[in-house]
């Protein structure tokens, strides 16, 4: 019986880390491009953004690319949702066996939080691009002068803090389940 309360509890810690998850930023990006031309840079930002869940979803919306916001907002704030809702059912319920049937459900969809992690790992391939430099040089002959002109791009990107609560709400909720299945079923024995 332990480990049912234990197990509920912890899923409500990971719900407390759920929000600043979705919320605060996950990713800093920061891209720019130099261009030199005989000794003489001229730089300029081509962007600078920090990129939570929700910006993500908003932007991928703002810029119709429909099936992929609603993805991301399916697979990282709907089913975590309807999971924590269903595990609250599932713990005021009086009827164990109904209780049970709700557990294996959310344990069932806890296969597509998986899709959790997937949203996490496509932010640590964004983040692999640190430090990416890109360079090129052309040179031009004009009325007999000669000019090098090289461009070169530079991405920064950083993880924020929205990237390590949303990781630890993953971890969480998906022990926090098992745990609490665990002591449901053991006390059926």
């Amino acid at each position: 019986m332990k480990k049912r309360h234990l197990g509920f509890a912890i899923n409500l810690l990971a719900l407390a880390l759920f929000f600043p998850g979705i919320l605060l930023p996950m990713i800093a990006l920061d891209m720019e491009m130099a261009a030199n031309l005989s000794g003489s840079a001229f730089v300029t930002e081509l962007l600078n953004k920090e990129l939570s869940i929700i910006a993500t979803v908003k932007d991928l919306w703002v810029d119709e690319r429909f099936l992929v916001a609603i993805l991301i907002f399916a697979f990282s704030v709907c089913i975590p949702m309807a999971k924590t809702s269903l595990v609250s059912i599932a713990y005021l319920q009086k009827n164990k066996r109904r209780e049970q049937r709700l557990l294996r459900f959310v344990t069932g969809i806890g296969k597509w939080s998986m899709a959790d992690v997937f949203v996490v790992a496509v932010f640590l391939a964004i983040l692999s691009t640190n430090h990416a430099n890109t360079s090129q040089v052309q040179e031009f002959n004009v009325f007999g002068l000669s000019f090098a002109v090289e461009v070169s791009t530079q991405t920064l990107s950083a993880v924020g803090h929205g990237f390590y609560y949303f990781t630890a709400y993953c971890l969480l909720s998906l022990a926090g389940t098992q745990l609490y299945l665990h002591g449901v079923e053991s006390t059926k024995q």
